[in-house]
């Protein structure tokens, strides 16, 4: 019997570290060709403050990509593509997103193909994202509403 539990506790352990190694695979595929960000996303705005999903997103010409950090998807869960992207507001987060994100996060409200969504990014990152937002042909209009 106890050789039996043995066996069980080891091969979860095991799956446990597949399932690791899948992740950290997986974060390093997607990253191969470069331009990845963390970033992460509110998914629900159901309870205030509360829905954001941890991840990262990787710039593909004009395509953003965002993956779920916890997820063994090879695709992106969400796509925000630079030509209908409207940055409308830049904010804090407060309340229980305080213990959802890092000290040095913003929270840019956008409108994606116009719906809203809120993504949150180091304060350092913003600049950067700004500046691909804003990189178009010559001619384009700029899609920033308000700094």
């Amino acid at each position: 019997m106890p050789v039996e539990i043995f066996e069980w506790v080891a091969v979860g352990i095991l799956v446990v570290l597949a399932v690791l190694a899948a992740l950290f695979a997986r974060r390093a595929w997607v990253a191969r060709a470069g331009g990845t960000i963390k970033l992460t996303i509110r998914l629900s705005t159901m309870v205030s403050g509360r829905g954001w999903s941890p991840g990262f997103a990787r710039f593909d010409g004009d395509d953003l990509r965002w993956y779920r950090m916890f997820s063994l998807a090879i695709r992106p869960r969400r796509v925000l593509s630079r030509n209908g992207l409207v940055v409308q507001s830049r904010r804090e987060p407060t309340g229980p997103e305080k213990f959802a994100l890092p000290d040095d996060w913003v929270i840019l409200r956008c409108l994606a193909q116009n719906s809203p969504v809120e993504i949150a990014m180091a304060r350092s990152t913003v600049t950067g994202f700004l500046s691909w937002i804003e990189a178009a042909p010559p001619g384009a209009v700029s899609r920033l509403a308000t700094r």
